[in-house]
């Protein structure tokens, strides 16, 4: 029966391997196992950066050099900006095998690869469809039947830049905007309705290209998006709990409605029946509210014109997480488009049980 193992694992640099390789080198990893590998880099989280595929590169040359080709079925999902005290780390999530004494079900990981997306269809009905398929795919992977089940769903998309929509105007086709900042939040809400509609969150007939980043009451409560000028096609990584696996780890979800709503993650790691610590993994979303206030003070993310909103609130988040499980290697994805309500996010924990079996209704709560 399989076994997730999750590793968090401190990054000097996007180009520091080293911490991978040492763990590969005394067997603490078995890199034939290793399905995903999410990263927070120090660079701007914007178009231009580069710390992404700089992660992702080095990542691939040292997973190729003990899996060959096999390496290039990793989903790396690089997500930067590690801005306030935000810690670059790697999360490497591992299938192994074995006989678990811990009951089932247990977290379960699936994932899939999706083909290029045509520029054209970023930010559209087509880029919505498209992840709704591989979400599923990736579900299947898992094992996981039941949507319910799923409790995160991480996905990497892809970006306009301005010689990829010149490439699609010379087709004779048109993209949904040619501002290349723009395209990310596009990207990121059509790849977060996919969720939706895959998980059952959001009917299709309630979808069209026109409410993409227009209509944000359509929102998954799982969904986390990240856009990124090093790929052309989508890396989904479904995160749940299946009868299907063993294992002391287990995963919860909730919502937080605002910054500062902390309640969700501590409901998470009741339901779980965990204790807050080192050894807690947090994934969260994080996204200015559009109204400009929190809990009716005002808030000036929205007004710098130096630094871009989602650097204040990946920033913000991340700070009121981390007083909650006391560690700052936490993932915070900034540009929550349909993520969550506005000004909040998805958020999941995944921890060792030691009570329950993490599938109360609780723990299922979104």
């Amino acid at each position: 029966m399989p076994i997730a193992k999750v590793h968090r694992i401190a990054a000097a640099s996007p180009d520091d391997v080293s911490g991978l390789a040492a763990a590969i080198a005394t067997g603490a990893i078995a890199p034939a196992g290793i399905l995903a590998i999410f990263g927070k880099t120090e660079g701007n989280g914007c178009v231009n950066d580069f710390s992404r595929g700089f992660a992702v590169q080095s990542l691939q040359m040292l997973l190729r050099g003990h899996m060959g080709a096999a390496a290039d079925e990793v989903c790396l999902v690089m997500s930067g900006g590690t801005e306030g005290g935000m810690s670059p780390h790697f999360l490497v999530f591992e299938r192994a095998e074995g006989n678990a004494p811990e009951a089932a079900p247990a977290l379960a990981i699936g994932r899939a690869h999706t083909p290029d997306l045509p520029f054209e269809a970023l930010g559209r009905m087509g880029q919505v469809r498209m992840v709704a398929q591989a979400v599923r795919r990736a579900m299947a992977a898992a094992g996981i039947t039941d949507p319910e089940d799923v409790h995160f769903v991480q996905v990497k998309c892809p970006l306009l830049t301005a010689m990829r929509v010149k490439e699609a105007e010379a087709r004779g086709a048109t993209t949904a905007t040619s501002d290349t900042l723009k395209s990310m939040g596009l990207s990121r809400g059509a790849s977060a309705l996919g969720i939706a509609l895959a998980l059952g969150e959001v009917a299709e007939d309630a979808l069209s290209d026109a409410v993409i980043c227009a209509d944000y009451g359509l929102w998954s409560a799982r969904a986390s998006c990240s856009s990124g000028i090093e790929l052309l096609g989508h890396e989904i990584v479904v995160l749940g709990m299946s009868e299907g696996w063993s294992g002391p780890l287990a995963i919860a979800h909730g919502v937080m409605a605002d910054a500062i709503d902390v309640t969700p993650v501590k409901a998470a790691l009741s339901a779980l029946g965990a204790e807050a610590g080192e050894a807690t993994i947090v994934l969260a979303k994080a996204e200015p509210s559009r109204s400009g206030r929190i809990r009716g003070k005002r808030h000036t993310m929205l007004d710098d014109s130096d630094i871009s909103p989602t650097r204040h609130a990946r920033a913000f988040v991340a700070g009121a997480l981390a007083g909650v499980v006391g560690h700052t290697e936490i993932y915070v994805s900034g540009g929550g488009e349909h993520q969550g309500p506005d000004g909040g996010g998805p958020v999941a924990v995944i921890a060792a049980r030691t009570t329950g079996s993490g599938s109360s209704p609780e723990a299922r709560k979104g």
